[in-house]
């Protein structure tokens, strides 16, 4: 496999820096009336896992991002820990437990959606360890504490590429179940936990800094207007409504816009408009959508966003979905490393709550298989299911991360897939075309603002493409009357077919989901 070494980058020039350090929101026009272009099948496959072009890709994101937001999965990010008090602790102890392991720590204002604090410790100080002193030595104050990590992506109706392309939607035996309910979903509102969406028009004014790849520089762009449009395909007339209570985590308000594709890509596969004569279908095709963006990209921070994907953010961003009515949330990231408290108790704090939860198993197989903490925390909890990745051949997806906490299976794609050509074997939908938002791949005499309203039927594979069938089979059941995300898992899982070692394996879990069957098993039709 080729490994490039990610080359260290800067931003260019004191005023550069300082654009960027008082950047803390954004100018945005809203409502400009944007149409969106469509330019039609891609046949790129450049977002499949492993992809020369997809490692290119990741040198480039990590070389402008060096800024302390891509440190290792694994390692934990400096400058805090993630606390949560017993109740009857008085504010005083609390504050004396913190500087007893840390000289300048303060518990920082708790942020919302939150059951947890955040103490702000030195930059210098290992996290991992002032976590474990406040546990091991003030046990009367301090009912468990973290470390925080970074996370990331796990990348027969008339719909033409339906019958040409999406060898994935029959595989989960759907026509009989949209034959049982045409309409499925037209209830449910899924969230859809990712990069954010491409789901309303909208234009950004910015000021972008100059940077280096350490060999060329790219040039500031001062006064630019980025354009945003709606994915046709998920938001147009017919269903202007289906958008509920988008939010963005890591701007920090309630505009959830997509700079990667990748959550866009992803709802599509849960709920692409469907039997249209346009493009791909999508498993639910009536849900209601809940855009929340915890996941951030090369443009977040050159735009100047404030945060960026850890733990206490994607254990905040559960707990809004619920709040806000979400009864399935499909979660298309991850990360490797120590466990995490905060993101299993909103796990199991919404599943209580009647939602739920489709996370992707990992991608990791091939780069020594770690465990995937996500979709670990799946295994103890009934209702939250963690989804492995088949290719087109029902076989193991090459990169999906194996393990005793893989629980079922879904079409992920794979490249490449023997006796396919390479963009029939991924996943296809629609999203941006990457030619038009990834101008920081291109030269710095070609480098230019990015558009977000030109769209194309992209293919990408991963786990992240697996875990949307399973959440949009979830909302076909929820639709039809379970509303108990235990018994949901249980059917999905009963109904499942056996693929790989008879019974549960620890790649494909319980098998391949099967939506007929599912229903079939629960008495919708005989």
């Amino acid at each position: 496999m080729l490994r490039r070494t990610p080359i260290v980058v800067a931003l260019i020039g004191a005023a550069a820096i300082a654009t960027h350090a008082q950047r803390v929101g954004r100018f945005v026009a809203l409502d400009t009336g944007l149409t969106p272009l469509n330019v039609g099948e891609v046949l790129d496959t450049s977002r499949a896992p492993g992809s020369p072009a997809s490692r290119a890709k990741a040198v480039a994101q990590a070389a402008i991002r060096d800024d302390g937001r891509l440190i290792a999965a694994q390692a934990a990010i400096p400058g805090r820990v993630i606390v949560r008090f017993r109740a009857a602790a008085a504010p005083a102890a609390r504050a004396a437990a913190v500087r007893a392991v840390s000289r300048t720590g303060a518990i920082a204002q708790r942020p919302s959606y939150a059951d947890f604090d955040l103490i702000r410790i030195d930059s210098a100080d290992d996290p991992e360890a002032i976590a474990a002193a406040l546990k091991a030595q003030h046990a009367d104050v301090v009912e468990n504490a973290q470390a925080s990590y970074r996370w990331k992506p796990m990348f027969r109706p008339n719909d033409p590429l339906y019958a040409s392309r999406q060898w994935n939607l029959p595989y989960l035996n759907l026509e009989p179940a949209w034959d049982i309910q045409p309409t499925p979903g037209s209830n449910i509102i899924v969230a859809v936990l990712d990069t954010g969406m491409a789901y309303r028009s909208a234009s950004l004014t910015a000021n972008i800094p100059a940077f280096t790849d350490g060999v060329e520089v790219y040039p500031a762009l001062n006064n630019v207007t980025i354009p945003f449009a709606a994915a046709d395909q998920l938001v147009n007339a017919s269903n202007a409504t289906r958008i509920v209570s988008p939010f963005d985590f890591i701007w920090d308000d309630d505009l959830p816009l997509d700079f990667e594709g990748h959550g866009t890509h992803v709802a599509g596969t849960i709920g692409q408009i469907t039997n249209d004569n346009t493009g791909p279908a999508g498993v639910a095709f009536n849900v209601k959508l809940m855009p929340i963006k915890v996941l951030d990209g090369v443009w977040d921070y050159l735009l100047g966003s404030p945060n960026f994907a850890t733990d206490e953010l994607v254990a905040r961003a559960i707990r809004y979905a619920a709040d806000h009515g979400a009864k399935i949330l499909n979660l298309s990231l991850g990360r490797s490393g120590p466990p995490s408290f905060v993101v299993e108790d909103a796990i199991r704090n919404v599943v209580g709550r009647g939602s739920f939860v489709a996370i992707a198993a990992g991608n990791d197989y091939l780069d020594g298989n770690p465990v995937s903490v996500l979709a670990e925390i799946c295994s103890r909890i009934n209702g939250a299911m963690s989804v492995a990745a088949i290719d087109r051949n029902r076989g193991h997806a090459s990169y999906s991360t194996a393990g005793p906490y893989v629980e079922i299976a879904a079409p992920g794609g794979d490249l490449p897939t023997t006796g396919f050509a390479p963009a029939d074997g991924l996943i296809v939908q629609q999203t941006f075309d990457f030619r038009f938002t990834d101008t920081y791949l291109r030269s710095p005499s070609q480098y230019g603002p990015p558009r977000f309203d030109v769209f194309a039927f992209q293919y990408f594979g991963g786990t992240s493409m697996a875990s949307p069938h399973v959440a949009g089979a979830a909302a076909i059941l929820m639709q039809q009357g379970i509303t108990s995300p235990a018994a949901i898992e249980d059917a999905l899982r009963r109904t499942a077919v056996d693929l790989g070692t008879p019974g549960r394996d620890n790649f494909f879990g319980y098998g391949l989901v099967n939506v007929r069957n599912a229903m079939f098993g629960i008495g919708a039709a005989k």
